[in-house]
């Protein structure tokens, strides 16, 4: 969730209050899974004003039926619904179509959803809470993964399409635009609850994007905003992610690392990470720590929520302060 940051259009016949918050809703074929996101909007426990804005996106299924008939629940229930959208043959993409919803949205704070992810009922109340105590900041919050795997499964679908088909992948927009946020000096607050169920099937958007592509992003953003402050840093996780960030590291940032750090004994048992790839002679040799014996600062690449807690709490238990002792890069 965020604050709007510029002024609200005004709708076109009789006037209304703009609401507190308008939640941005894109829709492409999303008949399979609109009732439950609709469901989901209907359920939220928040006692201010709120609206749903919609864009279709040039759908072909039932979407806009489920749609008419939702309106007619949510308005009912006090929740205005402002539809919008368009019947050409081919759909112009999330990114415009979100773009549509905010134009037509009236709320002083938009709350994006996708049309298959479902919200818990509290959080459009929590985030909004945090955007009140945060006014520069995007409020983002936990999400839980369905299927739980997904986020591997996708990374080993990705990395198996064939050269024609990775030239259709598109350009991460949300990513883009949470990184020029933090460019103008906007702030991140996290609401440390799962507030949002997160779906990955074969017609997601995310699909859209290369995982390279966000990788290739995400080092860029790396070293231009955060590894200039650090004279020397640890990747936490001596595995393939780590390594791989590693490698991705301009050869200035690769200096700066001091160590990988790790709980895997075996690793741990080996040293050292030698980056055979190097043009440096001899070739770096990284030495691989237990987490415990490693220093911060650490750019921290394990994905949360997939060891069951057990990294959670180690990393809770070095008392450290996110955004000076460590950075989460994954």
């Amino acid at each position: 969730m965020q604050a709007r940051g510029y002024p609200a259009a005004r709708a076109m016949g009789p006037a209304r209050a703009p609401a507190q918050v308008s939640v941005i809703l894109p829709v492409h074929d999303a008949e399979p899974w609109l009732d439950e996101c609709l469901g989901s909007v209907l359920q939220q426990d928040f006692e201010g004003s709120m609206e749903l804005s919609i864009f279709n996106d040039a759908s072909k299924d039932k979407s806009m039926t489920i749609i008419e008939k939702w309106k007619k629940k949510l308005e009912g229930s006090g929740i205005l619904v402002v539809i919008g959208g368009h019947d050409s043959p081919s759909p112009r993409g999330v990114g415009y179509s979100k773009n549509q919803a905010v134009a037509q949205s009236s709320g002083s704070y938009l709350c994006f959803l996708d049309a298959d992810d479902v919200m818990m009922p509290q959080r459009v109340r929590l985030q909004h809470e945090a955007a009140l105590r945060h006014p520069k900041s995007i409020i983002g919050c936990q999400v839980t993964r369905e299927p739980p795997n997904s986020t591997e499964r996708y990374t080993r679908w990705i990395n198996q399409l064939a050269p024609d088909q990775l030239l259709t992948q598109g350009v991460p927009e949300d990513l883009l635009f949470f990184y020029e946020h933090l460019r103008k000096g906007g702030g991140v607050v996290r609401v440390d609850q799962s507030l949002l169920l997160y779906r990955y099937h074969p017609g997601a958007a995310t699909h859209s994007v290369l995982e390279t592509t966000i990788w290739a992003h995400r080092v860029r953003f790396l070293e231009e905003q955060a590894l200039p402050h650090w004279a020397t840093f640890t990747i936490w996780n001596a595995g393939r992610q780590g390594r791989r960030l590693y490698r991705s590291l301009t050869a200035g940032s690769q200096r700066k690392v001091a160590a990988f750090c790790d709980v895997d004994e075996n690793k741990i048992r080996k040293g050292f990470y030698c980056y055979e790839g190097s043009q440096e002679r001899p070739k770096p040799r990284i030495p691989v720590l237990h987490f415990r014996a490693a220093r911060p600062p650490f750019v921290i690449c394990v994905k949360l929520d997939l060891t069951g807690g057990a990294f959670e709490d180690n990393l809770r238990s070095l008392n450290l302060q996110e955004g000076r002792d460590f950075l989460h890069f994954s």
